[in-house]
């Protein structure tokens, strides 16, 4: 997280504060995570599919045509395809 700050020339000490920033809303939302998720194993799937979309969300509209754009070839469908097929067996067993 600091080194593209660093690279854009921002001053250590702000890059510093926006780490520390980071970190601090990252512990409050796993403590709230903890609380939530001892409601109920409904709760817990209910948020977890919620995360599991936002990350398919993210992969399909950014990841994947950027990597179309850095490599014109067909590895990084064929590397989609096989991470669906071994999350798919994952999931199965």
């Amino acid at each position: 997280m600091a080194v593209p700050m660093k690279n854009g020339g921002m001053k250590s000490s702000k890059i510093i504060f926006l780490v520390v920033l980071s970190g601090i809303t990252t512990g409050i939302g796993a403590f709230f995570g903890a609380l939530v998720g001892t409601i109920s194993q409904e709760v817990i799937a209910l948020c977890l599919s919620l995360a599991a979309g936002a990350m398919i969300y993210i992969v399909s509209g950014e990841l994947i045509p950027e990597a179309n754009k850095l490599y014109n070839g067909r590895i990084s469908a064929l590397g989609n395809i096989i991470g669906i097929l071994i999350g798919l067996i994952a999931m199965s067993i």
